[in-house]
């Protein structure tokens, strides 16, 4: 049986691996679980799933991780914490050698390069968890990377896919809060109103998977069933399709190398319709930014990430309208990014001061 120690538990992710764990007990059990400031939630998840081992932080430090690694002795973690806030526990996870299940793309965003080395180094798996990941992943895994010329990243398009540019200067924040295919929290959500997630996602794939802007694209699909694609050396397209359901990649990275059979309803394709549109970079610019960010790399896209998140932060208060997330985040990259990316404290350095630059924008 894995012992399983879940990160942001009583988010999307969490809630989805504790579903797992409760439907295929004789696989998995929970040895610990972690909350952000939900007690109360993290409470009745510790006697729901008999388990002792709890951390609430709002401090996120690396010792209070290496305690609750400590205590719960995991074969596996998953960080579904939202934010930056993800990545002290994932390096935490694997300076331990401990496999690590990923759904904090900021991780990855802001020091894939240190975080791979360190996985390297220890000997631990990293196993992307957002959908689009796990499906390059496996992909890749299974066709082999020297077979792959081009990565291509399924986008939904979000609420405003049809908008035009006008209506996209008035949209409201509960307008933003509203996606047409999956049940998120509001950061997330509103970022893939903007795009910003399939931004970040760009920078994610591109650290991940050794490739440069120029092997990846980014496709429409607001039907969110073709999860990503990649595209061989003689010209084919293989994809990877499932429900719009976490619970499938998340699976995936518990399971992994193995394949079993599930609980969860397998896929049909009666019924259902695929359509796919170019994305409209000029009328959705954080996506172009975070091209841009994968071309420049150093701190880049630190500054990205961390801007956005003050950005889109002021705009859930009611500080800024929903034009200005992108044009705050414009003007924090206009600044010089181009420090190597030497050092976890680089990372936490160039993190603090591009927030600090989006705040006095703000």
């Amino acid at each position: 049986m894995k012992r399983v120690l879940v990160l942001g538990c009583t988010g999307s992710i969490g809630t989805s691996t504790l579903d797992i764990i409760n439907n295929m007990s004789s696989e998995f059990c929970v040895c610990g679980l972690q909350a952000h400031s939900n007690q109360q939630k993290l409470n009745d998840f510790g006697k729901k799933y008999n388990c002792p081992t709890l951390l609430s932080s709002v401090d996120n430090s690396e010792n209070a991780f290496q305690k609750l690694i400590d205590e719960s002795k995991p074969d596996i973690v998953v960080n579904g914490i939202a934010g930056a806030a993800g990545l002290v526990p994932s390096k935490v996870v694997l300076e331990n050698g401990i496999d690590l299940a990923l759904a904090n793309k900021e991780t990855i965003v802001m020091a894939g390069p240190l975080i791979k080395e360190l996985a390297k180094k220890t000997g631990a798996k990293l196993l992307p968890v957002d959908s689009e990941h796990s499906a390059i992943f496996n992909l890749t895994e299974r066709i082999g990377k020297k077979n792959i010329s081009k990565i291509v990243i399924t986008a939904s398009g979000g609420p405003f896919r049809n908008y035009t540019k006008e209506q996209l200067e008035n949209v409201t924040l509960e307008q933003a809060l509203k996606h047409p295919t999956w049940n998120m929290g509001k950061k997330i959500t509103i970022d893939s109103s903007t795009l910003a997630n399939k931004g970040l996602e760009v920078i994610e794939a591109a650290f991940l998977f050794d490739v440069n802007e120029n092997q990846i694209d980014v496709v429409v699909h607001p039907q969110s069933l073709i999860h990503s694609l990649v595209r061989t050396n003689d010209g084919e397209l293989y994809a990877q399709i499932s429900e719009p359901d976490m619970k499938h990649p998340i699976l995936c990275a518990l399971n992994w190398p193995e394949n079993k059979t599930c609980y969860l309803k397998p896929f049909e394709l009666f019924d259902h319709e695929m359509t796919f549109f170019k994305p409209r970079f000029d009328d959705f610019p954080l996506l172009s930014y975070a091209f841009e960010c994968v071309k420049k790399r150093a701190c880049y896209p630190i500054a990205f990430n961390a801007a956005n998140e003050v950005a889109v932060h002021a705009f859930i208060e009611g500080k800024i309208k929903y034009p200005q997330i992108a044009k705050i985040v414009r003007s924090v990259l206009d600044s010089n990014w181009s420090k190597p990316l030497d050092s976890f404290e680089t990372v936490f350095e160039a993190d603090l001061q591009a927030r600090k630059l989006a705040a006095e924008l703000l």
